[in-house]
Order: C-alpha cells, then sequence, then structure tokens
C-alpha cells in the first residue's frame, strides 16, 4: 500500500513522497514567494507606524487633503467614464450589427497598447498652442494671437481624467463583452415580447446580469488610476502617489511617504472591499444545458451611424490621436538614434525579461507547490499574493528599496570586514531592485495564468507519471510544462508588457544614470521634447501592441 496513489487538490502522487518531500521543498518555496511578495507592503506599513520625524499632523493640515481629494475626484470620475463607455461599447458590438463593427470589436481594445502617461504627452501637443489644432484655427479663422480667440486649458484634472478613460476603458469593455456574448438570448426574447424595448432590455436584463464583471473591470482601472504618476504629474495634479514623490525625494521624509503610502492601500483595501460586498448577496447562473446565444439586432440610418461614432471616438481618443502624433515626430531619423535610445532599450528588455521570466517560473513553483503540498497555509497566503497588483508602484517602490537598502548595507559592512574590500551597493546600486519591483507588481498576472493552466490538466496524467517513477519536479516538467506552454507564453509576454510600462517604481529604483524606455519617454516630455520622446514611447506601443492582439485571439 506504500505506494498506492491518491489525488490531492487536483494532482495525484504517491503519498510517501508527499509526506518526505513536498513539505520540505514545495511548501516552503511557496511560503518564501509569499513573504517576498508580501514584505514590501509589511515594510511601508512598519515605516509608517515608527517615522524618525512625524509630519502627519503637518501632512493633515495642509497638502494631504488636497492628494486625498484629487486621487478620489480622479478615481471616481474615471472609474464613472469608464464604466460608461467600455459597457456602452461593449453592448452595441455584441447587442448590433452597424457598420465597421466587425473591425471595430477588436479595435477598442488597442488603447492598451498605449499607457497613459504617452497619451498625456500627445494629447497636449495636440491640442497646444503650437499644434495642429489650434494651428488649423488660426489659419482658417485669420486669428493672429491668443487673445483672438478662446481655447479651453489643457493641463488641468479634467484632461488628466479624459486621458486615463481613454487609456482605460478596454478594462471594462474587455470584461463586459464576455459578460454580453455568455448571457442567454432566451431572457432578451422574453423582455421583447413583453414589450420591453432596447434600452429597457438593456437596463432590466443585460445590465443587472453583466454587473459583476463591470465591477470588477471598474476596480481594476480604479487601482490603474491611484498608480498612474507619469499623466497627473504632466497635468500638476497633484495626488497621492505624486505626494509620495514629494515628501520623499524633494522633503527628504521617508516617514512622511511612507503614511501617504498607508493612505493609499487604505484606499485600495476599501475599494476592493467595497466592490465585494456590493455583489455579496448576488448569485448569477447559467442554465444547465446549451443555452441560446445572443442574437445581434441590426442598426439602420441615423442610429447605424451613431452606434459606429459612439465606438470610433473612445478608438481615436485612445489609439490613433496617440499614435499618430508620435508618428508625426518619428519620421526624424536623427531621433532613432540618439544618444541613450539604444541603451534605454536594452535596459528595458533586459530587466523585463528576467523580471518576466524569474515571475512565471515563481509563480508555477509556488501554484504547483500549494496544490502538491495541500497544507492551509500556503493555501491561504496564494491569495494574499494579489496584493502586489493592486499595491500603486510607488507604494511598493518605497516599500522595497528602504529594506534592500538595509540589506545592501549590512553585506557590505560584512564584505569589508571580511575582505577589506568594499563591494557598493549590490542590489540597490544595479537593477535588481527593479527587477524585484516587477515581480512584486505583477506576480499577481503570473500567479492567476499558472493557476488556471494548472487545473486544467487531467489529474490522471500526473497521476501515470508518478505511478513510472516520476518525482515531484520531474512530473512538473514533463506532463505539466507542455500542457501549459501556450499559457506560461501569454503569462510571459503580459508580464514583459507590464514591466516595459511600468513607471513609478521604476523611477524610484533605478539606479543612477539608468534608463528605460518609460523613464526615457518621461524625462524627455517633462522637458517638452516630444519629438525625442517619440521613438521610445512608439517603441513601448509596439511592444504593446503585441501583447494586445495576443490578448485579442485568446477572447475570440
Amino acid at each position: 500500500m506504500s505506494e498506492r496513489l491518491y489525488q490531492k487538490s487536483g494532482i495525484a502522487m504517491p503519498a510517501p513522497a508527499l509526506r518526505s518531500n513536498a513539505f520540505d521543498v514545495w511548501s516552503m518555496g511557496a511560503l518564501a514567494i509569499a513573504v517576498m511578495v508580501l514584505l514590501p507592503v509589511c515594510a511601508v506599513i512598519w515605516l509608517a507606524l515608527t517615522p524618525t520625524e512625524n509630519i502627519w499632523p503637518h501632512l493633515i493640515a495642509t497638502t494631504l487633503p488636497r492628494y486625498l481629494a484629487n486621487s478620489l475626484v480622479l478615481m471616481l470620475s474615471v472609474g464613472l467614464l469608464t464604466a460608461i463607455i467600455g459597457t456602452g461599447t461593449a453592448w452595441l458590438v455584441v447587442m448590433h450589427r452597424f457598420p465597421g463593427r466587425a473591425w471595430l470589436q477588436w479595435a477598442l481594445l488597442l488603447p492598451l497598447a498605449v499607457p497613459a502617461y504617452v497619451g498625456a504627452y500627445a494629447l497636449v501637443d495636440f491640442l497646444e498652442y503650437a499644434g495642429p489644432v489650434q494651428t488649423a484655427l488660426r489659419e482658417t479663422f485669420g486669428w493672429q494671437t491668443p487673445a483672438d480667440y478662446w481655447f479651453p486649458q489643457i493641463r488641468t484634472r479634467g484632461a488628466a481624467i479624459l486621458v486615463l478613460s481613454a487609456a482605460l476603458y478596454p478594462y471594462v469593455y474587455l470584461l463586459a463583452r464576455a459578460a454580453f456574448r455568455e448571457q442567454s438570448g432566451s431572457a432578451y426574447e422574453v423582455a421583447r415580447a413583453l414589450g420591453v424595448g432596447p434600452m429597457g432590455r438593456f437596463i432590466r436584463v443585460g445590465l443587472p446580469l453583466a454587473r459583476p464583471a463591470i465591477a470588477a473591470g471598474v476596480a481594476v482601472v480604479m487601482m490603474e488610476t491611484v498608480n498612474d504618476y507619469g499623466t497627473v504629474d504632466y497635468f500638476a495634479v497633484q495626488t497621492l502617489t505624486t505626494g509620495i514623490f514629494s515628501v520623499w525625494l524633494q522633503a527628504g521624509n521617508l516617514g512622511g511617504a511612507a503614511q501617504i503610502a498607508t493612505c493609499v492601500l487604505i484606499l485600495i483595501v476599501l475599494l476592493v472591499t467595497l466592490e465585494k460586498i456590493s455583489r455579496r448577496k448576488s448569485r448569477f447562473f447559467g442554465t444547465a444545458r446549451g443555452q441560446r446565444p445572443v442574437t445581434s439586432a441590426p442598426l439602420k440610418g441615423t442610429r447605424a451611424a451613431l452606434a459606429t461614432m459612439a465606438c470610433l471616438l473612445p478608438f481615436a481618443l485612445g489609439f490613433v490621436i496617440p499614435v499618430a502624433v508620435l508618428l508625426s515626430h518619428a519620421f526624424d531619423a536623427r531621433q532613432w538614434v540618439a544618444p541613450g535610445l539604444l541603451r534605454a532599450l536594452l535596459h528595458t528588455v533586459g530587466t523585463g525579461g528576467a523580471a518576466a521570466v524569474l515571475t512565471v517560473l515563481a509563480a508555477v513553483f509556488m501554484v504547483y507547490g500549494v496544490r502538491l503540498s495541500g497544507r492551509r497555509l500556503p493555501a491561504l497566503l496564494l491569495p494574499v499574493t494579489s496584493i502586489g497588483y493592486a499595491a500603486p508602484g510607488a507604494v511598493l517602490g518605497l516599500g522595497i528599496l528602504i529594506p534592500l537598502a538595509a540589506l545592501d548595507n549590512r553585506v557590505a559592512d560584512a564584505v569589508l570586514a571580511l575582505t577589506g574590500r568594499d563591494p557598493g551597493l549590490i542590489l540597490t546600486g544595479s537593477a535588481a531592485a527593479l527587477v524585484i519591483a516587477y515581480f512584486v507588481r505583477f506576480f499577481a498576472v503570473a500567479q492567476g495564468t499558472a493557476d488556471a493552466a494548472l487545473g486544467r490538466v487531467p489529474p490522471s496524467l500526473p497521476m501515470a507519471a508518478r505511478s513510472l517513477g516520476r518525482s515531484a519536479g520531474g512530473t512538473l516538467r514533463a506532463v505539466h510544462v507542455p500542457l501549459m506552454r501556450a499559457s506560461l507564453g501569454s503569462a510571459l509576454l503580459l508580464v514583459f508588457v507590464d514591466c516595459v510600462k511600468e513607471l513609478p517604481a521604476t523611477l524610484l529604483l533605478r539606479p543612477f544614470n539608468f534608463d528605460t524606455l518609460a523613464t526615457r519617454v518621461h524625462a524627455k516630455a517633462s522637458l517638452e521634447n516630444i519629438a525625442e520622446a517619440a521613438p521610445a514611447a512608439l517603441t513601448i506601443t509596439i511592444v504593446s501592441l503585441v501583447a494586445v492582439i495576443f490578448l485579442a485571439r485568446a477572447n475570440r
């Protein structure tokens, strides 16, 4: 009976191997990875509770209310606007047929390829006094100076809301579109038979059934809004994230920055909690047998034209205009050979690639280890590791830099005492800190993909491998990894693209004179040098576009 097989959490293996090896290697490894992901958040909380100079009363009396108010206004406004755009366009492409629908349903995903801060730089360049819009107005109407006409201010909070909404609405659109497509067409036919019109069917049938997906998309959008630094900094909107940079880097107060970062964490936790509470008592079920799919209805005349325009507008704001502006500046071949561009590209590929490989490997190891061991503590920590994705990059940068700097100094002192040579800062003085930050920030992406992929592997296959004498690691390499290859490839791509676009954590943790594409775009655009920022921004967009195309193919 010592070789009998049993199944635990979907993975079958010999009982003796589980008892003797799983806890030592897989369970302890899973715990170590979970601690590594959670440590930065714990470090921020500790720094906030034990500041060397408590400026909390000063923050409350001066800047904190403004930071908090702007952050809340941005979150709520962008959340509402993306909910309207994402849900409305998803309803149109699923429920109706109109000119351009076949390609617009995929084109609406493309703004995901353009980071919000790139869209901000492009919008200002497009609408500023020397831009094509105001230049065309002056030439058309014969105006000579700004005193001859009125034009709205560009760098305002409202413009930041517009840019963030145009960049982030695809999160809501993608989930809402999938929810509408999975609904039963019978429910709409019954509503139509009872005399409910198109708007009534949307409000009374489609929207309530799709609410969980829409709420999840809006929650992601609001978390990304809190995380944003490049857009709000360029538009001079003071938020909690910009406050972390100001208090730490300009005022030199680490404790105050940690206290602001704690406010961000509390805001994120409240947001996630409210989203879960809002649908706590809701239950959504599909029919047991094959349900009738939703049938799209044709639109004609004015309605068809309005539907096409409604889908074209967010696509144009989020993708066409930013890319067109960047292309107009990128025709100068000298900018593509500008000093530092190739080095920034190599830095981006090196750090992003290393972080993507490390993150996916660790995610597979942790998920497999949790399933293999079946122990309670690793299983409880697994969902908690997703907090890194919810925490803004500036918060993680703060929580990673301080513990790493302390470790670096201790290691350097120890090496100096033993060898008489000072090795310098090994982690914080190199790109290792960036790789760790990316690992923590995007571990949830890889972990979710690995968990879903492992769940699709039939238990009989690893059971057969273990019965033939394969070890747990051998079974993972020979059975699971080949079957998960496509999912792991998509996880690698998505994590890499997220690393390429990440700005706040990169600004805080990069070594001296170490630029990535994101920091180069930010630096050049902050100096109003869009021409030199364009090649790096286009490179980011092209890399991101590959991931969006892959995502679109996976959601056909």
